[in-house]
This record gives structure tokens, C-alpha cells and sequence, in this order.
């Protein structure tokens, strides 16, 4: 249903791109787009749950669901922590640089980040899978030496 809603939405933002006020041909239009950009979103992440399939130690597709949920849900609360945290320690958007302030700002991102990631992935019940997860990357990352 999200895929559709979401396929709806970019259909009806496009309609006015291609400024199409007619209501037949603005429904017409968003009907035919919507309908082939669900179909292609669908393929797109049946795709993706299959290659992740075989590269994730999962037993049941709920895991798997439960595992995109957690990236979406960490990802998006990580991002927003950040603000208040520089503003926190006294970096604000109006008193520095642009280039200054976003690059501290992802640095931010990142630890809130990692601690979010295995929070999360408990709360979900796959801590171990994000436990796994956080230190095979922190390992490529050449800072393994921060987990035991």
C-alpha cells in the first residue's frame, strides 16, 4: 500500500511538471505513470530482498523486514539528534559556516548513529544481527579497536 501511495504521490508532482489541468488527462496521467512506477518499485525491491536474502543471515522474511524498518527508523533519528547535540556543544547553523557546520554536523551523525543502530536492533529483536553489523563496519572503517 506504501508503494502505491508512493507511486500516486510522484505521479500527481510530475502531473504539474508537465502542467496537464485537464481532469481527464490529469487522471489518465496519473493512473498510467503511477501504475508503471508501482510495477517498477515492486521489481525494484522484490530485486533488493533478494540479493540482501543471500548476503544476510536471516531465517524468516520478517527479519528482514524488521531489519529495513530499523536502518529507516536509525537513519532518520540520527539525523535529527544531530541538530540539537551541535547545538548543544555550541556549533549553530547562524554563528559559523556553512562549511564548517555540516561537515561537524555528519561527524555528529555518526556516533549517534552507531549507538542508534544496536538500540534499535534490540528493541526490533535482531540486536545480534546489528551487533554483527556494527562491528564488521566499524572494522572496514579502521576503528575496530573500539569494540572488545
Amino acid at each position: 500500500m506504501l508503494v502505491l501511495l508512493t507511486a500516486y504521490i510522484i505521479a500527481s508532482r510530475l502531473l504539474h511538471v508537465f502542467s496537464l489541468n485537464s481532469n481527464i488527462l490529469e487522471w489518465t496521467f496519473i493512473i498510467v505513470l503511477g501504475g508503471a512506477l508501482y510495477v517498477l518499485m515492486i521489481k525494484f525491491f522484490i530485486w533488493c530482498f533478494k540479493k540482501l536474502a543471500n548476503k544476510w543471515p536471516v531465517e524468516q522474511r520478517w527479519e528482514m523486514i524488521a531489519i529495513f524498518i530499523v536502518f529507516a527508523i536509525t537513519g532518520s533519528i540520527s539525523g535529527k539528534l544531530a541538530g540539537p547535540l551541535a547545538d548543544l556543544i555550541g556549533i549553530q547553523k547562524d554563528s559559523i559556516s556553512g562549511w564548517i557546520y555540516w561537515p561537524i554536523r555528519v561527524l555528529l551523525i555518526f556516533p549517534i548513529y552507531q549507538v542508534l543502530l544496536v538500540l534499535f536492533g534490540w528493541l526490533f529483536g535482531q540486536f545480534r544481527f546489528f551487533w554483527n553489523f556494527e562491528k564488521k563496519m566499524l572494522k572496514r572503517m579502521g576503528l575496530g579497536f573500539l569494540i572488545p
